[in-house]
């Protein structure tokens, strides 16, 4: 007795495929529009976003950070002296109004830049 073996048969719906494909590129387009839209998200406008922003400069003009990688970062030792004269003087006028993590933050800042610069200065 010879047993037929029966083929199994899959039928692709081609349409079914094409459709799923289109919906993929046009969720994609959406999801590229939507992030165009949308302005880059920024930290909030606090105490701590100033230090951090002032500090950064800082160590900008220092040549501590720099834009491009192969080149040797500028210096900028009247300019670093400015940005750290500015915490000094938040400091300054702030003095007894900050929570204790703000205070050390900007005392932090502060004596980590000014070691920079003494650095930087020095050679």
């Amino acid at each position: 007795m010879a047993e037929e073996k029966q083929e199994k048969k899959i039928i692709v719906d081609e349409d079914w495929k094409n459709k799923a494909q289109k919906e993929k590129e046009i969720l994609k387009e959406k999801q590229a529009e939507s992030k165009k839209e949308m302005p880059p998200q920024l930290p909030p406008g606090d105490l701590n976003a100033l230090i951090s922003l002032l500090a950064t400069q800082a160590m900008f003009a220092m040549g501590f950070i720099t834009t491009e990688e192969d080149k040797e970062p500028q210096k900028n030792l009247p300019l670093a002296k400015f940005h750290i004269d500015m915490l000094e003087a938040l400091e300054t006028k702030t003095k007894g109004n900050l929570t204790d993590q703000e205070a050390k933050l900007l005392a932090d800042a502060l004596s980590q830049l000014r070691m920079g610069f003494v650095s930087i200065a020095g050679k």
